[in-house]
């Protein structure tokens, strides 16, 4: 009777060691993501613009992190510098050129845990109708129950460097900078309706 039950017990761990291993997809949240770029203009100013978040998927394994994988969709209606007429330049054909090219999208390729919480991501970043690799230095500030909505949730922030005219999106080099640095914050949790599953 005693062997059954620690074989039950074996069996009961082995269980919940199973599910909490396992892959979990975490719909990302657009209220809590910003998809800041800056670059420098003229020497004066660093100007900032958020490119905000239209679609986004994360798949996380906190026993497996480099199995991870990440797929956003970032439309270029939602860019945002807080001037208007910067936004509608921005959107023109010398720049992103939005009304052929409406949306920026980023696809994981692979991601490469450092410790610490830390991790490089590779992934095809499109833009402007081209599409070249990137690698995001990203951190996992927190990963669990959101205290709030009490559903699985996880946050991260990421930091890159790239070049506008590698891109395609070349205009005015080298008075406005060709390098744009980019900083993402984000969090995400797990749709109810998959929670109930």
């Amino acid at each position: 009777m005693r062997a059954l039950k620690y074989l039950v017990l074996a069996g009961l761990l082995g269980a919940a060691v199973s599910a909490q291993a396992a892959p979990v997809t975490y719909k990302l949240d657009p209220g809590h993501t910003m998809v800041l770029f800056s670059w420098n203009h003229f020497g004066y100013s660093n100007p900032v613009a958020n490119l905000g978040l239209g679609d986004g998927t994360l798949v996380f394994d906190e026993q497996h992190p480099a199995q991870a994988s990440v797929e956003v969709t970032l439309p270029l209606a939602n860019l945002d510098t807080h001037v208007p007429a910067l936004d509608k330049h921005l959107k023109e054909a010398d720049f992103f050129d939005a009304d052929k090219y409406p949306t920026v999208t980023f696809k994981s390729t692979k991601v490469q845990p450092l410790g610490g919480h830390k991790f490089k991501v590779t992934g095809d970043l499109t833009v402007h109708g081209v599409t070249k690799p990137v690698v995001l230095d990203a951190t996992l500030n927190k990963v669990g129950p959101h205290p709030m909505t009490k559903a699985q949730a996880i946050g991260f922030d990421a930091t890159a460097t790239l070049k506008r005219k590698d891109f395609g999106i070349g205009a005015y080099v080298p008075n406005v900078s060709d390098e744009i640095t980019i900083h993402i914050t984000t969090e995400g949790e797990v749709p109810k309706a998959d929670a109930d599953k």
